[in-house]
């Protein structure tokens, strides 16, 4: 430049932005953009024209033709002054600035004032082809928020919103568009956020994939049932007895003299430890029952072939016991072939009073007074089965029939005599144990019973034997669900390697079974809980003009907990004068709230 002295009136260059100098002294006094003025040192300026500057609001010019003095530079590097001249005709202050902007904007030329270098052909195609797609970018994100705040979504904009999907589903913390609209990065917030644009449908229930469930059965090769000998019950009467539309049945039960039979399909019998068949059972720990259907912990073609009652024989493993003093006795466990009649639960207590059913029940009812002379608990709390069925929702009270107490009972004996059998051969196998609460009770009233289950101790798997309080066992495995449940599979693999002479499983091995079990049956039993509350309170969204009776189950502070009966349903209202334990009341849903699973009732006059 002629003058390259910093000095009064000249126009420089401060944080990207011009400046005029006011005073030259210890330090720089320079005037900016709105009138405002500041002291800088000499190294934060770069000096852009000697001046005088008339003004900052007088530095715009008409934008030149930058691409034929770039072309015609090819390459050369030109001080400032030079450029502007050749851009603009004339070195001024605002053809410095207008320069230096064409310079800081790096599309054509770089480098500072004193030497500037024109870009290379590549180079300015490059940056052009980067700048469009920005420009489409930003055009596609502000058609994208339209269309969001429209609730009107396009094949694209269902793509960017799957980084809210991730927040939603507890997959990620943080999502641009969410902070964009001021939502908060949670999973209940960015729920109601995707139903509120229509990504997700308004009943859509997030909560197994948030927990992170697998929800897809295991497709895998199931091998033939291997030629063995089986013992022959068939001339028994067995009965795999279920709810209507049941899918698995994996047990059924029948009656020899005093003998009871507790038959259950033999799963280990096709599949061994560690094959691929059970890695895929371990991994998915149970069948994950939803209202939207069933994932199974192992393929539908094994339920095909050792489902009890599918086919007109059945392979299965037959625990066989008599009942003393002390629980269960004279135990035997086989494999059997057996002849299955499937019938409902309604079917069966109809005829509670005749052959074989009162034989059956007479036996399962005297076990079950030894279990309540234990201090087994009694909690009849209401329970509902919900289905999702072409668009409906289904719910449907569960009644406490004496035929669904019979077969838990004939159940919970052939658990005690897996445990007892194991126990005898120093087996080792999961055993269900559960410590007793702090203070035993019998309770009789609702009340009672929801303030006694909030007592109870979770009840473990362990690769030792020990009591169930709970059930009022000493010893106790579950054995009857192997179809659906990993930990009923591993007895059945332990009890049959022993029967057979083979090599079971040793302790430690059994354990890691249980710890890598337990990690995930808890999470699909939070799946399951949380789908069947998700659908509940969608069947209310549905029903405005439900009226229901509602029992006080608990007293607190400021609100009482209400029972729903026909809804199994939990809930809580304002407490007001007068209410009282137990007491029936008649509500109607005020709000539901889906994402945050909160239903508030009101208390009708």
């Amino acid at each position: 430049m002629p003058d390259s002295a910093i000095r009064p009136g000249c126009l420089v260059l401060y944080k990207a932005r011009p400046a005029i100098v006011s005073q030259v002294g210890d330090k720089i006094e320079i005037a900016l953009e709105g009138g405002k003025s500041k002291r800088v040192r000499d190294k934060d300026v770069t000096l852009l024209h000697p001046g005088p500057v008339p003004g900052l609001t007088q530095l715009a010019t008409p934008r030149p033709d930058i691409a034929e003095t770039w072309e015609l530079l090819g390459g050369e590097a030109i001080a400032l002054p030079d450029l502007a001249e050749l851009l603009f005709g004339e070195f001024t202050p605002a053809s410095a600035w207008g320069t230096w902007e064409l310079v800081a904007d790096g599309l054509y030329f770089e480098g500072a004032p004193e030497r500037i270098v024109g870009r290379s052909a590549g180079q300015v195609e490059t940056l052009l082809a980067e700048r469009a797609a920005k420009e489409n970018a930003a055009r596609d994100w502000e058609r994208f928020l339209v269309h969001v705040a429209a609730g009107e979504l396009e094949d694209d904009d269902r793509k960017r919103l799957a980084e809210v999907e991730r927040v939603a589903l507890g997959q990620a913390a943080a999502s641009r568009i969410l902070t964009h609209f001021g939502v908060q990065e949670q999973p209940v917030h960015a729920h109601r956020f995707l139903v509120k644009c229509g990504y997700w449908p308004a009943e859509h229930n997030p909560h197994p994939r948030r927990v992170g469930v697998i929800l897809d059965t295991p497709d895998l090769p199931v091998p033939a049932l291997p030629a063995e000998p089986r013992r022959d019950l068939t001339h028994l009467a067995a009965y795999a007895i279920d709810d209507v539309g049941n899918q698995d049945p994996d047990d059924a039960i029948s009656i020899e003299g005093d003998r009871l039979w507790v038959h259950v399909a033999d799963v280990a019998a096709l599949v061994a430890p560690d094959s691929d068949l059970d890695l895929a059972a371990r991994a998915r720990a149970a069948n994950l029952y939803l209202p939207e259907g069933i994932v199974g912990m192992l393929p539908a073609a094994v339920t095909t072939a050792l489902g009890l009652g599918l086919a007109a024989e059945s392979p299965a493993l037959s625990f066989g016991f008599r009942l003393g003093a002390a629980g269960v006795t004279d135990i035997e466990i086989v494999p059997s072939r057996v002849r299955v009649t499937r019938i409902s639960y309604d079917a069966v207590d109809r005829q509670l009073d005749a052959a074989p059913f009162a034989a059956m029940r007479e036996l399962t009812q005297a076990f079950r007074a030894q279990r309540l002379a234990r201090g087994a608990a009694e909690l009849e709390l209401p329970e509902v089965s919900i289905r999702i069925s072409d668009g409906d929702i289904l719910i449907r009270p569960l009644a406490r029939l004496a035929s669904r107490q019979m077969v838990t009972d004939a159940m919970l004996m052939a658990g005690e005599a897996a445990a007892r059998f194991a126990q005898a051969a120093g087996l080792a196998i999961p055993h269900a144990v559960q410590a007793p609460p702090e203070a035993l009770r019998q309770p009789q009233r609702l009340s009672e019973m929801f303030a006694y289950r909030r007592l109870f101790k979770p009840s473990q798997a362990s690769s030792f034997p020990g009591s169930h309080f709970g059930l009022g066992l000493e010893l106790y495995s579950r054995a009857t669900s192997p179809l659906r449940r990993y930990l009923d599979l591993v007895t059945h693999q332990q009890l049959r390697a022993a029967i057979a002479g083979g090599a079971p499983l040793a302790a430690d091995a059994v354990g890691e079974r249980i710890g890598a079990s337990e990690a995930v049956s808890g999470l699909v039993r939070k799946a399951e809980r949380l789908s069947n509350q998700h659908w509940k309170l969608a069947w209310l969204a549905r029903h405005p003009q439900w009226r229901g009776e509602a029992l006080v189950a608990a007293l607190e502070e400021r609100k009482a907990v209400l029972m729903v009966p026909e809804l199994a349903l939990e809930a809580r209202v304002r407490l007001q004068d007068g209410m009282e334990l137990d007491q029936s009341l008649r509500v109607a849903a005020r709000t539901v709230d889906l994402p945050d699973q909160v239903a508030l009732l009101r208390v009708l006059n």
